[in-house]
């Protein structure tokens, strides 16, 4: 019911001057600390990240969809405010404007802490005046960086600031806003679970290839850190797609490229190695797959049994001979 009053009041010129009242469970703790929304205006990508004293924040803070917008809602959280956030924004409504709507009908708008970012990048952020100490926000261009419960106020200026000096990409300069975050002190409560959602500026109707980056640490005694290593290895994956996509158009050097690349961001991945002696052998290269293969099987002997398993599956030739050098028989 309520989604459909505020489709129904947003769709008007104006927004209403009375809140809708809306039933709502009151709110029992604050569990949600330090997060961002931002947008790359050179390639339109839109993320959150987020950090927490709390299990599992990357399941209810961050909100993202590929040329529609970003959300991160937390303090006394309500994850209605990133299903219709993004509603809202995927029907033409800006960022300020679906924040300042849902706001308007939220009853419990005072304990909030709510960003939301569109596509074209406008955004909007809101900090509740019950919110717990230290709890503010700010809001640039292309982003809105906001924290409660903070063990000291120079939180988000440090996220701000870390995030305007950062080069890189959407996900690493996101990455180093919450690092600055929590070299600020952080949350008071201390550290326990990080989440990073970066998608595509415009949606190719194949969700699962618009999402870059889609990383949850749940319960982890260092989370910023586990979350930086699983971004390497999302990109190396990223990678390795690009190699398999490179395959298929017959493009042998930008794929052997991309897999090299891979490899070089986590070199003691064996499965990153294997996938790439194979693409080797298929390319007639096979002189350069046999040191790689090498150094799968010296991880897990069963590298070998798969090996093997593979020209039934139109992965290899059937070829025994070729088999057996690549078996180093």
């Amino acid at each position: 019911m309520r989604s459909i009053l505020l489709l129904v009041l947003l769709a008007l010129p104006t927004l209403a001057a009375e809140p809708i009242p809306t039933p709502a469970p009151p709110p029992k703790r604050p569990v949600h600390t330090y997060s961002i929304v931002a947008r790359d205006p050179d390639t339109g990508e839109l993320g959150v990240a987020v950090q927490s004293h709390w299990f599992s924040v990357g399941a209810t803070v961050p909100w993202a969809e590929a040329g529609v917008g970003a959300v991160a809602t937390q303090s006394f959280v309500d994850p209605s405010y990133g299903k219709l956030g993004l509603e809202l924004m995927r029907v033409g409504r800006s960022g300020p404007e679906a924040l300042a709507g849902l706001l308007a009908a939220d009853s419990a708008s005072q304990v909030r802490q709510v960003a939301m970012i569109d596509a074209k990048g406008r955004v909007a952020a809101h900090t509740g005046a019950k919110c717990v100490a230290a709890a503010g926000h700010i809001v640039g261009e292309n982003f809105s960086v906001q924290a409660n419960m903070m063990e000291k106020d120079t939180v988000w200026p440090a996220m701000a600031k870390a995030f305007r000096e950062t080069k890189g990409d959407l996900a690493e300069r996101m990455l180093v806003a919450l690092e600055a975050a929590e070299a600020q002190g952080g949350d008071i409560r201390g550290k326990q679970s990080a989440g990073l959602i970066v998608v595509s500026g415009k949606a190719s109707g194949r969700p699962w290839m618009d999402r870059k980056f889609d990383l949850r640490v749940d319960d982890h005694p260092a989370p910023l850190k586990e979350l930086r290593r699983l971004v390497t290895l999302q990109r190396a994956y990223n990678l390795m797609n690009e190699g398999d996509l490179a395959i298929e158009r017959n493009d042998t050097e930008g794929a052997l490229k991309a897999y090299s690349a891979a490899e070089a961001l986590v070199p003691g991945n064996a499965e990153m190695v294997f996938w790439h002696a194979v693409s080797l052998v298929n390319v007639g290269k096979v002189d350069e797959a046999l040191p790689l293969l090498q150094k799968t099987y010296k991880a897990d002997a069963r590298w070998k049994e798969l090996l093997k398993r593979l020209p039934k599956s139109g992965l290899l030739p059937e070829d025994p001979k070729l088999m057996n050098r690549l078996l180093g028989r």
